[in-house]
């Protein structure tokens, strides 16, 4: 009776550790706790379910996750990560919710953000028409622009 109560018990606690893993999807990418997660870079909570970004190490397959495609970006530009170049960066379709490629997604400019960065990732199958088209590294390059004008902006109150 005590062999099968310490058997029991056993399994009782492998089952607690293992519930308490985080599962991920084919592509590496760990599920979102809206308003519970924060975002790697500014530290605000993630809530905004259609302009999330998570990033992806390819060495250790940590997930970095962001609420803003802005953050991901200027946070990867800041840390000067090694592996930056080969870091797997997935976004929210902001028409469909659904986790999209990063680097093959479309981009827009004019979005109200949870940064105030402006672009919105899609599909090319939820790409919105009459819209301006970003690829990703133009979408890189408005927000390098907005975050420097942003910077100079700060700069100029302080003094």
């Amino acid at each position: 009776m005590r062999e099968f109560k310490y058997i029991i018990f056993s399994l009782l606690m492998i089952l607690t550790l293992f519930s308490g893993c985080e599962k991920r999807d084919k592509n590496g990418l760990e599920a979102i706790h809206w308003d519970r997660d924060m975002c790697e870079r500014c530290k605000m909570v993630i809530s905004e379910r259609k302009y999330a970004a998570e990033v992806i190490n390819p060495e250790n397959k940590r997930v970095y996750k962001f609420d803003d495609i802005g953050c991901a970006v200027l946070w990867l530009k800041e840390e000067k990560k090694p592996w930056a170049s080969r870091a797997k960066i997935f976004v929210t379709d902001a028409k469909s919710g659904k986790w999209i490629d990063a680097k093959k997604a479309l981009y827009t400019d004019d979005s109200i953000t949870p940064m105030a960065y402006g672009i919105s990732a899609f599909s090319d199958k939820t790409f919105p028409k009459g819209h301006n088209l970003l690829k990703f590294e133009d979408a890189i390059k408005k927000i390098e622009m907005i975050e420097k004008r942003n910077n100079e902006l700060r700069e100029s109150e302080r003094q």
